[in-house]
């Protein structure tokens, strides 16, 4: 059973970014499943290391638009990007070291899957109405 379905409370109504946040909520899964189905270091580091990857790549695209069109929030926004990715990083530290408990892989799936709802939900529905009117589909 997926940790997060996609649906329409997600979409932002732009093409590209609402294709990386399905892509986002499958590989989360995928690190849920692997939680899940106690998997293995090797399945689990892999899959939280696409998501990371996958994470920086959407970040990207975001900032890049919103850089284009002068996103009057674009540093907060950036702020969050960034403490995103520093909290993910030391997850992943951790659970390098302590592969074993159980305990931390969990609450690395409940972290991801809030942050991800509160960010596609409250942040990113903020900007998108305004790149949608800059001509962005």
């Amino acid at each position: 059973m997926p940790l997060l379905s996609w649906g329409s409370l997600f979409e932002t109504k732009i093409t590209e970014i609402d294709n990386q946040h399905k892509k986002l909520v499958e590989l989360l899964n995928q690190v849920h499943d692997a939680v899940q189905n106690k998997k293995g270091k090797e399945i689990m580091n892999k899959a939280l290391t696409d998501l990371v990857s996958y994470t920086k790549t959407h970040f990207a695209t975001e900032e890049k638009y919103m850089t284009q069109y002068n996103y009057p929030d674009l540093a907060k926004h950036k702020k969050e990007h960034e403490d995103l990715a520093k909290k993910v990083a030391d997850f992943q530290q951790k659970y390098a070291k302590s592969s074993d408990d159980p305990l931390l892989v969990q609450e690395l799936s409940i972290f991801l899957k809030s942050w991800l709802t509160n960010h596609i939900v409250g942040t990113d529905k903020k900007y998108a109405p305004f790149l949608i009117s800059k001509g962005l589909k």
